[in-house]
């Protein structure tokens, strides 16, 4: 199982990034840097890359929807390349709030369109001449949609390698289905893993039954707070607001991918009452209902004896990147938080 982290993007980076020497000496194996509508990630995945050596680099997750096709395709060959072969390519359909509302773009058609991108992806860093025609994305733009003089290029530079691994952010069932067919992985949000089997199960056994042998098995990544202790309990209540804006804010009433994701998990009483209060304004209401069994279950915090069996379930129930957020208060307490996890999990 490897271990991974994610950097925060709401600030701190340059201090975060300087301590990853610590984090990759420790034993993390890869870290995930996210792009919401902040600062883009690319250029933080650039910046670690300069500053390490082995640790492996992933956007988690880069919008389908902003850039288009080739420029995601040029983007990790570059980022392959600075980095000497340690990026993942981390995508994403993110949501009508943020596509439409930051970048102005239509949210339209996200499974047919990641298909699509990933396809293209693919003959980019395989240096083949961009003809492609599909549902939503045709190169070169033919003549009736521009001016008819685009050429059929290839990427000029020869990749460090012609297979990145691409990792797609999905809870969706046919999302996941999707991802279980075209993707090295898999990276799911609010991971229950006593659940997992019976939200997610059936669209990932679908989707493995069209999966080519070349991808290899799944990557199953999964997130999950990290404090060990008998003393720990209160910082349940830290993953409270998060779960709160997920469930209750991150979307519009009936377009809110991760209110669906609870109410799957048995949570629908719960998952309406967060939503209308969120919405309301009334977030500290909101956050006071999030399940105690929701937030126990998708976390590493406990005893030692407890986050052991909670790695366990999670490797049980197919987990094989466990990215954590490790609550110590000090960096030194994070550090010893990571190696105590790599040992656990090994």
């Amino acid at each position: 199982m490897r271990i991974g982290m994610a950097i925060n993007y709401s600030g701190g980076f340059k201090e975060t990034v300087a301590e990853l020497a610590d984090y990759e000496k420790a034993g993390l194996d890869i870290v995930f840097v996210a792009e919401a509508y902040s600062f883009d990630a690319v250029s933080q995945m650039g910046y670690i890359a300069a500053k390490t050596e082995r640790l492996e680099i992933a956007s988690g997750i880069l919008p389908i929807y902003s850039r288009t096709p080739t420029l995601l395709a040029m983007t990790a060959a570059g980022m392959d390349y600075v980095s000497d072969g340690r990026f993942t390519l981390g995508l994403g359909a993110s949501g009508p709030q943020v596509i439409e509302g930051f970048h102005g773009v239509p949210y339209t058609a996200p499974l047919g369109r990641t298909r699509e991108v990933v396809e293209i992806c693919r003959k980019v860093w395989r240096r083949e001449r961009m003809e492609f025609e599909g549902k939503h994305y045709t190169l070169p733009l033919p003549a009736e949609k521009g001016t008819g003089l685009g050429k059929p290029l290839k990427l000029i530079n020869h990749p460090v390698r012609t297979r990145i691994p691409i990792v797609v952010a999905a809870i969706g069932p046919k999302n996941v289905e999707l991802t279980a067919e075209i993707a090295e992985g898999w990276e799911p949000i609010f991971y229950m893993p006593e659940r997992a089997a019976d939200v997610w199960g059936p669209s990932i056994q679908a989707g493995k039954a069209r999966r080519a042998p070349e991808l290899g098995e799944l990557d199953v990544i999964a997130q999950a707070a990290l404090a060990i202790g008998d003393d720990v309990q209160e910082l349940f209540d830290l993953g409270r607001s998060m779960a709160a804006l997920y469930i209750g804010g991150m979307g519009a009433k009936g377009k809110n991918f991760y209110n669906e994701l609870a109410c799957r998990y048995g949570y629908e009483k719960e998952a309406a009452q967060i939503q209308e209060l969120y919405l309301s304004g009334q977030k500290k209401e909101a956050e006071a209902l999030v399940p105690r069994e929701l937030l126990e279950k998708m976390s590493l915090i406990g005893s030692e004896g407890f986050v052991r069996d909670r790695i366990q379930a999670m490797k049980e129930s197919g987990v094989t990147t466990l990215n954590i957020a490790p609550l110590g208060r000090t960096h030194e307490e994070r550090v010893k938080l990571l190696e105590k996890v790599r040992e656990l999990a090994s």
